[in-house]
């Protein structure tokens, strides 16, 4: 398999899983259940999505032209481990979160999940994959396309799709691909 579509495919992957149970998630709930006009919303995550990602990716991107291929490759490993503890830990969503200016629901969508978004674990693990692989565009298309399958079934199916989904399960299996991804840094194999 050629490196972008590597790229895309485990940062699709890595973040759809992360993402279930997350509170961009439980914001995309509970727009839906505010408005209840779900092509917009879907718009305005995907918006969001898109501008925040980017700017994960770009920062991954420049992190690896800082870093020499040894320290990278320890910071990288760390990072992954640190997902991977860190994906264990259940989200809530702050009342704080929802709070947002009167404006349509699209702009709604748009300006509270980028907030919510940002130093969230996707965002995070968005800077560590375009550091890993080293293929900007593959992986934040590919880290939207995860959020986009996590979140436009929240939105259209609401709250009877969120109560069926085994959160704990999918959260152990992020875990242990964020595990796998830092053992993969450490001993130098990926995206090099």
């Amino acid at each position: 398999m050629n490196l972008p579509a590597e790229a895309f495919l485990m940062s699709s992957g890595i973040v759809a899983l992360a993402e279930i149970g997350d509170k961009t998630q439980l914001l995309a709930f509970m727009l839906a259940a505010r408005f209840r006009r779900p092509w917009p919303i879907v718009a305005g995550i995907l918006i969001a999505t898109v501008a925040n990602h980017a700017f994960a990716g770009a920062v991954g991107t420049w992190i690896t032209r800082l870093l020499g291929p040894d320290l990278l490759r320890w910071v990288l490993g760390a990072s992954f481990l640190a997902m991977a503890a860190w994906i264990l830990v259940p989200d809530k969503l702050d009342d704080d979160d929802l709070a947002t200016p009167k404006l349509g629901v699209l702009a709604t969508t748009i300006v509270a999940f980028f907030l919510a978004e940002m130093g969230d674990k996707t965002q995070i693990a968005t800077v560590a994959l375009a550091a890993q692989y080293g293929a900007f565009a593959a992986v934040v298309a590919g880290t939207t396309f995860g959020m986009m399958i996590a979140n436009v079934p929240a939105v259209v199916a609401g709250d009877r799709f969120a109560n069926r989904l085994p959160v704990r399960l999918i959260h152990a299996i992020a875990a242990a691909l964020f595990a796998l991804l830092g053992v993969a840094a450490l001993a130098g194999f990926g995206g090099e």
